[in-house]
């Protein structure tokens, strides 16, 4: 009875959530409240990707700015020499994305605890300083610590560019729903049944022949290719980006936080975490930002103290009997 309650509850909350989010930008008006919904967004696209590999595989990767930069740099440089459509860029990014992070994952996803974060820090940061300090890489423009500028095309679909702000939430929106759709199927296949199995217990789950090390690679080549999807739509939105502004450890850590905060290796903690952080990060650059730059990763930093204390599991679960408490007491009287 209780889980036939629960079924029918979600189905109303999740349609009352995509309403919402459908009718956001018809009732919104201001552009700064626009924006800030648009990169709660794009946070949340990119720590529910993270969350393929971060969430479920028993791994900390601490480095998946890098696949952002990868997705924006590929199809900025396909655009801008080849003329081909961002459209067709991003899927080159991804797939370039996904076969450096099986690259990075064969070796890198044996080591344990700490070492595995470690090692993907120093990947995201090797990138970083590489297109940092050199102006091609190979026959490729990228323009060192100057970055890339992408010419104004106005409002066309072809070129991945609008005038309107609506234009990209909407986009961002679908992202998410498909990454979120990608996490749901994952969770209830054999892939993610193997991947908790050896995220939990690795030498169980080999000891009952599940390949763990196979699964985790798939995993992080999934995770890196829908994670440099967010690149092109960074570049695409911003018309500029820099190693620093997408290839930078701050974003790799903001990822990271936002998934322990709200509950990573479940699908809403990411929802929850980037609708509690990202509105915060961007009021604290605001408002401190000028005076205090990075502190919005200090109250990161003690928000998560607090969490990984009072709630290891993060955000959502307490939230989650709250909601079944009042269910069940509507459905009760």
């Amino acid at each position: 009875m209780k889980a036939l309650i629960d079924s029918h509850a979600n189905k109303y909350l999740l349609a009352a959530a995509l309403l919402i989010a459908l009718l956001a930008p018809q009732i919104i008006t201001s552009p700064s409240i626009m924006q800030i919904m648009i990169l709660t967004l794009f946070f949340a696209y990119l720590t529910s990707s993270w969350n393929l590999v971060g969430g479920f595989a028993g791994v900390l990767p601490m480095g998946h700015s890098a696949f952002v930069g990868i997705g924006a740099y590929t199809s900025t440089i396909l655009y801008l020499h080849y003329g081909l459509s961002p459209w067709f860029g991003m899927l080159a990014g991804g797939v370039l994305a996904a076969v450096v992070g099986i690259i990075i994952g064969i070796p890198t996803l044996k080591l344990r605890g700490a070492y595995f974060a470690l090692a993907t820090i120093a990947f995201g940061e090797g990138i970083r300083v590489l297109v940092e300090n050199l102006d091609m890489i190979g026959p490729f423009k990228v323009n060192g610590p100057r970055g890339l500028l992408i010419s104004l095309a106005g409002n066309s679909f072809k070129d991945y560019q609008f005038t309107s702000k609506e234009s990209y939430y909407y986009i961002i929106l679908a992202l998410l729903l498909v990454v979120l759709a990608m996490t749901w199927v994952l969770m209830r296949s054999k892939i993610g049944y193997y991947l908790s199995a050896g995220g939990e217990d690795p030498e169980a789950a080999a000891a009952l022949g599940i390949n763990v090390p196979r699964y985790k690679v798939m995993a992080m080549a999934i995770s890196c290719f829908f994670t440099a999807l967010a690149g092109t739509f960074y570049a695409q939105m911003f018309l500029y980006f820099y190693p620093k502004s997408i290839l930078g450890l701050d974003m790799s850590f903001e990822i990271a936080f936002i998934a322990l905060i709200g509950g990573r290796g479940t699908i809403v903690g990411p929802l929850l975490g980037a609708l509690l952080l990202r509105p915060l990060n961007e009021f604290t650059r605001i408002y401190l930002g000028g005076i205090l730059p990075g502190m919005h990763l200090v109250i990161f930093g003690l928000i998560l103290i607090l969490v990984m204390i009072f709630q290891p599991r993060g955000i959502q679960e307490p939230l989650t009997r709250l909601y079944r408490r009042i269910l069940y007491r509507i459905h009760g009287s």
